[in-house]
């Protein structure tokens, strides 16, 4: 391995962080597994094995970033961010608090992730934010997640337009459907999956390890010239429409 490759991937005790975390830590980097679950982080890393390590990390205390990237490794090569969670609730019975819950971990937590990020990262480094196809479609009762990752897809270029002339690249990565811990509750309401399944052309949902793929290129020499770019991994579920998760909550439970 080499020792001088270094990555930190944030939410990566689970999903597609953790499925990240086990690709970087296969191609040659030495990762840093952070996650505001600190036992559930180290036992990823465990499972990676020496040199890998764990961090805990909460994306929404500006101390507990700033003391992440305080402690990873010099020099610092990709720094990928999956933090994220979600809520579901139509606009008028929509919990404010919960709403900024939501924004606080998707977009502020971003942005506090490629602050003290971007001060570490070496030229030619990258950094990879994990945004959502719900960045560019909208789904009744996800107003704050929809909200969130349209933001963070900006932020990203913004980013990119700030760091370029350092030789550093931010791109970030929108998946359509993919089976992790954060889509889960949705998926077991009737007609949901097959909602999905329909309205994506390649018809069928994605994998963690196909998410995990880009990250890694996109980290990548390979993606040198690459950078500003929102990459929609959805199987052309950006061609149509969204499905109405919605209205299959409501059949289903009234």
């Amino acid at each position: 391995m080499d020792e001088h490759r270094n990555a930190v991937v944030i939410g990566g005790a689970s999903g597609i962080g953790r499925a990240i975390a086990a690709a970087f830590a296969a191609n040659g980097y030495r990762v840093v597994v952070a996650d505001r679950n600190a036992a559930q982080a180290a036992d990823v890393a465990a499972e990676l094995g020496p040199p890998h390590t764990s961090a805990e990390a909460d994306v929404t205390v500006e101390a507990s970033v700033e003391a992440l990237f305080a402690q990873t490794p010099d020099p610092l090569d990709a720094v990928v961010n999956c933090a994220g969670i979600s809520a579901f609730a139509p606009i008028v019975d929509h919990d404010a608090d919960q709403f900024r819950a939501v924004v606080d971990t998707c977009l502020t937590g971003g942005f506090l992730v490629l602050k003290h990020a971007g001060r570490r990262l070496r030229p030619g480094g990258a950094a990879v934010s994990l945004s959502s196809l719900n960045a560019r479609q909208p789904a009744a009762a996800l107003s704050a997640y929809c909200a969130a990752k349209a933001g963070l897809s900006m932020l990203t270029q913004v980013a990119a337009l700030e760091w370029g002339e350092r030789g550093v690249r931010v791109n970030a990565i929108a998946p359509g459907l993919v089976l992790t811990p954060l889509t889960e509750p949705a998926l077991g309401v009737p007609g949901v999956v097959e909602d999905y399944v329909e309205n994506t052309p390649l018809g069928r949902p994605g994998t963690v390890e196909e998410i995990a793929a880009a990250a890694l290129f996109l980290c990548s020499d390979q993606a040198a010239w690459i950078t500003g770019e929102v990459l929609d991994i959805n199987g052309g579920a950006h061609l149509k429409r969204y499905p109405d998760v919605l209205g299959h909550v409501t059949k289903a439970f009234g």
